[in-house]
Parts: C-alpha cells; sequence; structure tokens
C-alpha cells in the first residue's frame, strides 16, 4: 500500500478548532448585536409606553424579546450541527484509522503477520500505517529466512548423521556436503548482517 503523503492530521485538526469558535463566534456576535440594538431599546421602550398607556397588550410589549429568544435558540441548533457534523468528519478520519491500526497491530503482536494497514486518509496517519505495513513486511521477510535456513540446517543435520555412521564416503557427497555448507554459511552472514543493523532495548532497564 503506498499512499502520497499530501496532508497534515495537525492542519485537519487546527480546521476543526477554528470552525468550531469561528461558529462561536458568530453566535455570540450575532447575540450581543441584538440585545445591544438601539432598535430594540426604541422599540421595547415605545411598547413600554403603549402598555402603561393601555393600548397595547403585556404579551404584545414582550414580542421583541421573544423574537431574540427563538433567533438564540435557532443559532444554538445550528451550533450544534455544526459541532456534530465537525465531530462525525473527526471520527471518519482521525479516530477509525487509528482504531483499525490499534486492531491490526494486535493481530500482528499475536503472530499474524498477514495483516496490512489499509488508510485512506493523506495525512500522519496514512504514514503511520505504510510504517507498520513496512514493518510487517520486514518481520516477515526475516522469519521466512530464518525458517527457510531452519530447515536446510535439520536436512543437512540428518545428512551429515548418515555420512557420519557410513563406512565409506563417496567423494560425490562430500563435495554435496561441502556446497551445502558454504550456502548455509552465506545465509547465517546475511541474517547476521540483518540483525546487526538492527537496534535492541538494553537488558535491565
Amino acid at each position: 500500500m503506498k499512499i502520497s503523503y499530501k496532508g497534515s492530521l495537525q492542519r485537519s485538526m487546527i480546521i476543526y478548532f477554528l470552525m468550531i469558535s469561528f461558529a462561536s463566534l458568530m453566535i455570540a456576535s450575532e447575540f450581543l448585536y441584538d440585545t445591544h440594538s438601539k432598535v430594540l431599546y426604541t422599540e421595547l421602550t415605545r411598547n413600554f409606553d403603549r402598555l402603561q398607556s393601555g393600548t397595547l397588550q403585556p404579551a404584545q410589549a414582550f414580542q421583541p424579546i421573544r423574537i431574540i429568544r427563538d433567533k438564540a435558540i435557532l443559532m444554538v441548533v445550528l451550533f450544534l450541527v455544526v459541532v456534530l457534523i465537525l465531530l462525525t468528519m473527526f471520527i471518519k478520519n482521525i479516530t477509525e484509522p487509528l482504531q483499525h491500526m490499534i486492531e491490526a497491530s494486535k493481530l500482528v503482536s499475536a503472530g499474524d503477520l498477514s495483516q496490512t494497514v489499509t488508510i485512506r486518509t493523506d495525512n500522519e496517519l496514512a504514514e503511520l500505517g505504510n510504517t507498520v505495513n513496512d514493518l510487517t513486511s520486514n518481520l516477515q521477510e526475516m522469519i521466512l529466512l530464518s525458517r527457510g535456513i531452519s530447515t536446510t540446517v535439520t536436512k543437512f543435520a540428518d545428512e551429515f548423521s548418515e555420512v557420519l555412521n557410513a563406512e565409506k564416503i563417496e567423494p560425490e557427497r562430500l563435495e554435496g556436503l561441502r556446497q551445502k555448507v558454504n550456502l548455509l554459511s552465506s545465509e547465517a552472514k546475511f541474517i547476521h548482517q540483518i540483525v546487526q543493523n538492527c537496534k535492541f532495548y538494553g537488558i535491565g532497564r
């Protein structure tokens, strides 16, 4: 799986935060504007004067405040919808890939090296998924190589035991054993080079 690195998880988090902050700021600004408007003050003063004179009912006098209340409720509902959408995007783009990598890593830790991580986002999570896949592939190659050497050593040991028990060693068979020894030596050196390039944690830390 090869995914090109085009985006940034940090950038996505900043965008989510800015969108929520912008929505909150818009709601707060709109509410402050409505409650501190000269139009509202003038209309309420006129309604209270008409209420005292008996030309206006109490329910009608407080109508501007009810309009602001309904508008505030609508803005809060819209804000919750925006937060729900952003939360859904967050879960889909961040939480789900992380959960997928955790599950795959647990299976790899249990010995299932056939697992691969498939992440379709273009951010650090995709890079982490590629790294997990490379790690699994390298482990699989090393284990397969070790298994091949182990099988060869077992066969060589059995054949060598037969030669030792034989009264006479044929030159052809001796040459075959010599070739197998050279092959095992080259494979062992190859594994030794791989191990030498690895770093291990110190024992007793």
